[in-house]
């Protein structure tokens, strides 16, 4: 920006980028647009640190996207993944390297916020966006956007990212579309010493009894965390599940620190990531693998091309060139995160019909827990998977929605387990 205009906006306290929502996606971008040397302002309705579900998986694409320096604050490290069917067909998966880690968010956001401080960003907690106006009276110039806060403040800027989680209010004005939302319960469980030793290092995925339905446990020292997923719409089935799974485990009769609910909410294909010079990121966005649910890797690497795409519409004087860069940002995200959304839509529509299957290909078939391995470490993407191997090209193609014998067939005997190291 030309030494006038940067006058003029400490004249008008224009900020260069606001950022709404302080969890993975919007530290990310204010993260990124820091970095670059530009005026960013991070806003976050609650104080930090505070609760999120998920269950804190981070995965090798999430820990490719943390800034330089970032130490994860790991609670375990998984190397061993054991899968069941509906409690049955009982296998475990084991790799001598690490597969993932395990956080909880709390920690991990709170760190991510405080590299985005470090990186010159200004944080502001406790306040609550009540929308984002483009035109009127409150924006003085049309290279402005202003953001009105609850209680009447405005705040100015020349590029706004909405990072406000899926049920996002900059994402409403954006025109956010969504084709797929589902309910996600959890609680997490403290454990005594003796049933946290049984579960280091070793993850659970259970495979559940509605369409497209799982459930997980995920160690991180002295607790568990417990969670289901399943299409929204059925919501006493799930709580139904969850209950029966924890019972199953052994748990049901350790009380849960946190009970807690979420609603996953998945981008339509054709659904805008900007509007004039507003974009949206994470899962403001709709951004997230819609067969896993994965969220935190979409959040960060979405998130650093919103912060990133952000500077430059910042520095925009026109509307054309404005268009043009949140185009570049649209392309760069559909490019990338795109392509893995896709498959994983493909994948979650054959799961839907055939969990049995994709249970046997898992746990006794080496090419589909290869694969399984090499992008939970951050190898490949489900994207870079299907374009590069024809075998998994095959094998998706195969799987998609269409007549087909049952999976009961491909289900192993009742009872059988095995444990498998790689």
């Amino acid at each position: 920006m030309s030494g006038e205009n940067s006058s003029a906006d400490d004249v008008q306290h224009v900020w260069d980028v606001v950022v709404v929502g302080a969890g993975p996606a919007g530290a990310s971008a204010a993260y990124a647009a820091a970095v670059a040397g530009r005026r960013v302002l991070l806003l976050e309705k609650a104080e930090l640190p505070r609760y999120k579900t998920c269950g804190g998986g981070i995965i090798g694409p999430s820990r490719d996207a943390l800034p330089p320096g970032f130490e994860l604050p790991l609670r375990d490290r998984v190397h061993a993944v054991t899968f069941s069917h509906n409690g049955r067909f009982t296998r475990t998966r084991r790799s001598k390297q690490m597969l993932f880690g395990l956080i909880n968010r709390p920690e991990f956001d709170q760190q991510l916020v405080e590299h985005a401080q470090k990186a010159g960003a200004e944080l502001r907690t406790g306040v609550t966006v009540q929308r984002v106006e483009q035109h009127g009276s409150a924006v003085p110039d049309r290279r402005t956007v202003a953001v009105v806060l609850q209680g009447g403040e405005t705040v100015l800027a020349h590029a706004v990212v909405g990072a406000d989680g899926s049920a996002s209010r900059i994402g409403a004005h954006v025109g956010v579309k969504l084709d797929q939302v589902d309910l996600g319960l959890e609680a997490e469980i403290p454990v005594p010493e003796p049933v946290a030793e049984d579960w280091k290092g070793r993850v659970l995925i259970d495979w559940g009894p509605m369409p497209g339905s799982y459930g997980w446990v995920f160690p991180k020292g002295d607790t568990l965390t417990v969670g289901v997923i399943s299409a929204r719409g059925q919501g006493a089935a799930t709580k139904r599940y969850l209950e029966d799974f924890i019972a199953r485990l052994g748990l049901a009769g350790f009380e849960p620190a946190v009970s807690s609910g979420h609603l996953t909410r998945c981008r339509a294909d054709d659904s805008p990531l900007s509007r004039g010079r507003v974009l949206v990121c994470g899962d403001a966005a709709g951004l997230l693998e819609p067969w896993t649910r994965e969220g935190i890797s979409f959040a960060l690497r979405s998130g650093r091309l919103a912060g990133e795409w952000a500077v430059r519409i910042a520095e925009a004087h026109d509307a054309v060139d404005t268009r043009r860069q949140a185009l570049n940002y649209a392309f760069a995200v559909k490019a990338g995160l795109g392509v893995e959304m896709s498959v994983g839509k493909r994948l979650l529509a054959a799961f839907e019909r055939r969990p049995g299957l994709f249970h046997a290909a898992l746990t006794g078939f080496r090419p589909a827990w290869n694969a399984f391995r090499n992008i939970t470490r951050g190898a490949t993407t489900l994207g870079e998977l299907v374009r590069s191997h024809p075998l998994a090209q095959r094998a998706l193609t195969a799987l998609d929605p269409g007549p087909a014998r049952s999976a009961r067939a491909a289900e192993p005997a009742k009872g059988e387990e095995e444990s498998v190291t790689s």
